[in-house]
């Protein structure tokens, strides 16, 4: 294991990895009291270079590695990839390592567990115990212990050679198809775009008028830039039941934000609290214009209920038999909509989940399939004639 603290250091592994048809990359970072993740160590394994790189050395430049995650000739193996490519997108200019491929993906699709841990998965696969201990540490501190260094290094080297283990079994199941969403979603540079008149969508909408819609989106637009301006959790800038607060109140001078529960006592004089205050005025100006376009949820039509419960055990079903968690094949508003409708434009009827579920699900409704106790098992036979 080598820790690289300088630019010329890194750019020779950098060289000697870019020579490997995979690596393996993880991170260590701190995000507790800031905005912005604060990326502590960088660790990259491929053949036989094991490399950490510490990217709070002094005078170390990036661009080597970063140079490394854009050659689209060496895939890039992670697990749990989203925080870590959130971390990618945001330091180095947009950047999504390609061609990618998350582990914790993989082994959903082969049925090894929902959403496994990655000593769950190095456990049942390379039948190796991981020492969790150094899991919490901190990162950011100086000089890291030797157990803190083998650790990080750890989460790599097993990671290297899990890659081709799952590749088999991938292969052997022909279910590369079956990852084709979820590293869609991980690839695709909305994923990680922080918009702040986005982020109304975190929050519950407890109405839908416009001018109360164009209110809260104002707010959690001035909480998201407060938070990325001041690099701190969002959450330290206002809480969620203070945005509901002056969604309500509405606020368009100072004296408005004076007895919310949930705004801190001399609030309203703050620069904050006249940067938000600004915001409201600016964008109850024209509330209908700048309010978010929601469509008021619609029931789903009275009846459907015993259709619906029917196809959630069907879909049980199937995900029992692939070895697959339900939620990769249909969600339960899938099935509502399925329920009603046998085109209904959801993922459950498209590509490799309706030829698994979704055509099934559709004879089934019609009575052309089955569901039978067989030995306290629930089964599926076709209906003859």
């Amino acid at each position: 294991m080598t820790m690289i603290t300088t630019t010329e250091a890194l750019q020779e592994a950098c060289t000697a990895l870019a020579q490997c048809e995979h690596v393996a990359v993880d991170t260590e970072f701190m995000r507790e009291s800031v905005y912005w993740p604060a990326l502590c160590l960088i660790q990259v394994a491929g053949g036989e270079t094991e490399i950490i790189i510490d990217p709070l050395a002094d005078g170390l430049d990036l661009a080597p590695f970063w140079a490394l995650m854009r050659d689209t000739s060496v895939m890039k193996v992670f697990h749990a990839a989203r925080q870590d490519l959130e971390i990618f997108f945001h330091k180095a200019d947009g950047l999504i390592p390609t061609p990618l491929f998350d582990t914790q993906v993989a082994a959903m699709a082969l049925g090894l567990g929902d959403s496994i841990a990655y000593d769950g998965l190095v456990r049942a696969l390379l039948r190796r115990p991981i020492d969790k201990g150094p899991r919490f540490t901190d990162w950011s501190r100086r000089p890291l212990s030797t157990k803190q260094l083998d650790y990080a290094l750890a989460d790599v080297t097993h990671l290297r050679d899990l890659f081709p283990i799952l590749i088999e079994r991938l292969d052997k199941a022909n279910r590369h198809d079956w990852l084709a969403d979820e590293m869609g979603i991980l690839t695709n540079p909305k994923t990680y775009e922080l918009d702040p008149e986005t982020q109304w969508k975190r929050l519950k909408l407890r109405k839908l008028h416009p001018r109360w819609l164009a209110a809260l989106r104002a707010a959690a637009a001035w909480r998201e830039r407060e938070a990325q301006t001041r690099d701190m959790p969002r959450q330290r800038v206002m809480k969620d039941d203070a945005l509901y607060e002056v969604a309500n109140v509405q606020p368009q001078k100072p004296d408005d934000l004076q007895g919310l529960r949930a705004v801190p006592k001399g609030f309203e004089r703050s620069r904050p609290g006249e940067r938000l205050i600004a915001a409201m005025v600016e964008a109850l100006a024209n509330a209908e214009a700048y309010a978010p376009k929601v469509e008021k949820p619609t029931p789903p039509p009275q009846g459907i209920g015993p259709t619906v419960e029917l196809l959630k055990v069907y879909l049980k079903l199937v995900a029992d038999e692939a070895g697959v968690a339900t939620r990769l094949i249909a969600t339960v508003p899938d099935l509502e909509k399925i329920a009603v409708d046998d085109n209904a434009a959801v993922p459950a009827m498209q590509g490799w989940r309706r030829e698994v579920f979704g055509e099934p699900a559709i004879r089934l409704k019609k009575g052309l399939i089955g569901l039978s106790l067989q030995e306290g098992k629930v089964v599926a036979k076709e209906v003859e004639g």
